[in-house]
């Protein structure tokens, strides 16, 4: 058998992630590896950390880009802060929010679940009825963006909430970093996590987290061990910080980090409030066209997220079939549903380097001509 150099397409990502890279954070990856004790790498390292904490809008001496997927960076929140004896309220509407679930069971705790319609937001009152039962309960826990239904929840009125019933709050921000406003010291957020190939469009592979001096104190003062070696944080934090000479933890993804740290360079350059309203605008124009296409979404527009559109199948329009005819004649992808919207919405990802008038422009065309051929 002959193998030979693998070559992909050049697509369109227009998913829920990853997204587009830009020229150049690809780039950056393709830079000479240095070793992940390198001082000129530490360096760089931390350089990332501030444009980490400049992205995240927070002071947090804790945040950093673990060396995993946005996947991780949800669980290293939890089994850091979490033990058996500890109660959490977790708000489900959608996907991610109940693999925050799976992830305070596994742990043994105590879990409440607010369960809000797939497709909305996360209700605040109902956050706040579960906050008066459970007095007891240590941490709220929710998804700002649920990338599975595009439903934007109202973060800081959910953190204001918890701080007024001595709640600690766990935030996925995996879609939402860098695409809607997100203020973690203003909003006082305690631990947040996010993934690279979003909004930041880097590669996949990486998860900015980011942990308040509270949520610090909680893993400085745990009763029980943490159950993952390789994501206690407690390790990590001697391989991030520190003057000089770091301890050795694990082998960094060294050409990934110079792509995030590229990335980060780029937006810094934007500006972070530039950035959310680059995103509003991609949005906006997105949905005037889709509706003229006569595509209806499933989220409310006051609970919508721009960089993550979720809209409706037409009746008799097979799923399938448009997606693959936007792959193989416009090199163009889009998301299925999920759950509970599998077979019944497109996910239209405007995510980073995505959110530009090109790619809205040719998705518009794509679909136009896709439904044209498929509706029956």
């Amino acid at each position: 058998m002959t193998f030979n150099s693998f070559i992909p397409p050049q697509r369109t990502l227009m998913g829920p992630g990853p997204s587009d890279v830009s020229p150049r954070v690809l780039n950056a990856l393709s830079r000479p590896t240095v070793g992940h004790l390198d001082p000129t790498f530490i360096g760089m390292m931390d350089e990332v950390k501030q444009l980490l904490q400049y992205v995240f809008q927070t002071k947090n001496t804790f945040t950093i880009a673990l060396s995993a997927p946005g996947s991780a960076g949800m669980e290293a929140c939890f089994v850091n802060l979490v033990e058996a004896k500890d109660k959490v309220i977790v708000c489900r509407n959608g996907v991610f929010g109940q693999r925050m679930l799976e992830n305070v069971t596994r742990i043994g705790a105590t879990p409440v679940v607010v369960d809000c319609p797939w497709g909305e937001a996360v209700d605040v009152a109902k956050v706040e009825q579960a906050l008066i039962e459970h007095p007891d309960a240590k941490f709220l826990a929710f998804v700002h963006a649920e990338t599975s239904t595009g439903a934007l929840s109202d973060a800081k009125s959910l953190c204001a909430l918890a701080k007024a019933h001595q709640c600690l709050t766990i935030v996925d921000a995996v879609t939402s970093l860098g695409g809607v406003e997100l203020r973690v010291d203003d909003w006082q957020i305690d631990a947040i996590y996010s993934g690279s190939q979003k909004c930041l469009s880097c590669v996949p592979g990486l998860s900015p987290i980011s942990f308040s001096e509270q949520a610090i104190s909680v893993i400085n003062h745990r009763e029980t061990p943490i159950q993952s070696w390789f994501l206690d944080q407690s390790l990590v934090v001697n391989y991030w910080s520190g003057e000089g000479k770091r301890a050795y933890h694990h082998t960094a993804p060294v050409n990934s980090l110079y792509a995030l740290h590229e990335s980060l360079v780029m937006l810094h350059e934007e500006g972070i409030e530039n950035s959310w309203q680059r995103h509003k605008q991609m949005h906006e124009q997105l949905a005037a066209g889709l509706a003229e296409l006569g595509l209806e979404f499933i989220v409310p527009a006051n609970e919508r997220l721009p960089q993550l559109n979720t809209v409706k199948i037409p009746e008799g329009v097979d799923d399938a079939a448009v997606r693959n005819y936007l792959l193989a004649h416009y090199n163009l992808e889009i998301g299925a549903g999920l759950g509970d919207l599998a077979g019944k919405a497109w996910r239209i990802g405007l995510m980073g380097y995505a959110a530009r008038n090109e790619n809205v422009a040719l998705c518009l065309a794509a679909l136009k001509d896709a439904l044209t051929r498929f509706a029956k």
